[in-house]
């Protein structure tokens, strides 16, 4: 993703940019790295690294954004893949697992609800001792209605996606700037 920002905003300014941060840190090291950028900035103002030179490196880090995009493209490919074989699998268990585990906690919630209220009302002086005891459960009760949540949420997610006809467009530096910025890209700066 770095390598699309760079591509974006040019090697001139991530110089200047990454100049300045590295002479705001009090170690040697970074000071002598901005330093030696301060330099590079001050070749690209004045002509000393010539313009080609310059517009050369910017190509090679739009090739390297094309790249990692590529890579991006692969990972996301991947997981789509993974996602259908769940959904067209013939083995029902594995078709079902997000509404399984759903069904589970939820009767598993259910069941420890309704044992601590039948608790409460028949014997009221043992309640303070089964509540402090689930009180414990906490953490893995947060752990496995975490993991529901993100299921609810990725499967809300996928049928939004369906429904507007989303395929995730990220093989583009195009793509990819309209994800970020939320915007149009310009013309021509698809990577197809």
């Amino acid at each position: 993703m770095i390598a699309a920002l760079l591509a974006q905003v040019g090697l001139p300014l991530l110089v200047r940019t990454v100049g300045s941060a590295l002479g705001m840190i009090d170690n040697p090291l970074a000071a002598s790295a901005a330093a030696a950028l301060r330099a590079v900035d001050g070749g690209i103002t004045s002509s000393e690294i010539p313009p080609e030179a310059v517009a050369e490196a910017n190509r090679h880090v739009e090739r390297l954004a094309e790249l990692e995009s590529a890579g991006i493209q692969a990972a996301l490919k991947e997981v789509n893949q993974s996602a259908r074989a769940e959904i067209a699998s013939e083995d029902a268990y594995v078709r079902r697992m997000r509404p399984t585990f759903g069904y589970v906690m939820a009767l598993t919630w259910g069941a420890q609800m309704t044992a601590l209220a039948y608790i409460i009302v028949t014997d009221p002086a043992a309640a303070g001792a089964v509540v402090a005891a689930m009180a414990s459960l906490g953490t893995i009760w947060s752990v496995g209605l975490g993991v529901l949540g993100i299921y609810v949420y990725k499967r809300s997610d996928e049928k939004r996606q369906g429904a507007a006809g989303d395929t995730g467009d990220f093989g583009s530096l195009g793509g990819l700037a309209e994800r970020l910025l939320g915007s149009k890209a310009p013309a021509g700066s698809s990577g197809r």
